[in-house]
């Protein structure tokens, strides 16, 4: 199932390009949540050293099932090119695609997966407009306080074009954000990669480290064919499901940076 709908999936999915994914054959992933880091110090040779306990935590991330059927002609299915039919998969794995941000992006009702607005982050007022870059160097140095880096931005396509409209000074032409010489079409911000999804909310621009995101994918992903149903019709379905889950366990060294406007 990797080359139908996993590989393709993480290829397009900003929730598993921003974090850590992690395949898993049981029930859940348990993550060890720090919640204050143990204590050193320096110690006489020969000396006991002292105990220091971290305060650790666990959270546990179970995966729900995100699911997709399509039904085509048994026509389509035996007289189309491959190419033709790898158009109807594509299409499958962009409407899962689509779900999957917007939970990762959201605080959805269940079945759906909890994601990154169900939690309690660092937040950045960055004011009434997008003037500069000022909060974005706010948010890498409040997760820095927290021992994280920030690997990536993610804003919604209409702050991304704001933002791209943002000069370095009056009158000047120069961009604001940084361009990658190598990558015409990358942005980036205080270094940092800007990616785009139509999932976040606008007016919010979310500055996620790798290390403390993470996308649990049970290993019973599936894409199948069956004609049975839809027999008297003469289609065939095809259908994918996955069952996914996020985890964040240390909330608060991600940021969420918000213009007055949006939040």
């Amino acid at each position: 199932m990797n080359a139908l709908l996993i590989q393709p999936l993480q290829n397009l999915a900003i929730a598993t390009r921003v974090s850590t994914v992690v395949n898993v054959g049981t029930h859940g992933l348990r993550l060890p949540s720090v919640l204050e880091d143990p204590s050193a110090g320096w110690v006489a040779e020969g000396a006991e050293i002292p105990v220091s306990e971290s305060d650790l935590g666990e959270i546990e991330v179970v995966p729900s099932k995100l699911a997709g059927l399509v039904v085509i002609s048994n026509e389509l299915a035996a007289d189309s090119s491959p190419a033709a039919l790898q158009v109807v998969g594509d299409g499958l794995v962009r409407d899962i695609q689509t779900k999957l941000d917007t939970a990762y992006f959201g605080n959805l009702a269940a079945p759906a997966a909890k994601g990154l607005a169900s939690i309690t982050t660092t937040t950045i007022n960055a004011g009434a407009a997008w003037t500069n870059t000022d909060p974005f160097a706010e948010a890498i140095a409040a997760a820095e306080t927290k021992g994280v880096v920030i690997t990536n931005f993610v804003a919604n396509p209409a702050d991304a074009l704001l933002l791209a409209k943002v000069k370095k000074q009056t009158g000047s032409n120069e961009p604001l954000l940084g361009l990658d010489a190598t990558a015409p079409t990358a942005r980036t911000i205080r270094g940092v990669p800007l990616l785009v999804s139509p999932a976040v909310l606008a007016g919010t621009v979310w500055a996620i480290p790798q290390s403390r995101s993470f996308v649990a994918i049970r290993n019973d992903t599936s894409v199948t064919t069956d004609a049975s149903a839809f027999y008297t019709s003469d289609r065939t379905a095809i259908r994918a499901t996955m069952r996914v889950g996020f985890g964040f366990p240390q909330p608060l060294g991600i940021v969420r940076i918000n213009i007055t406007a949006g939040g």
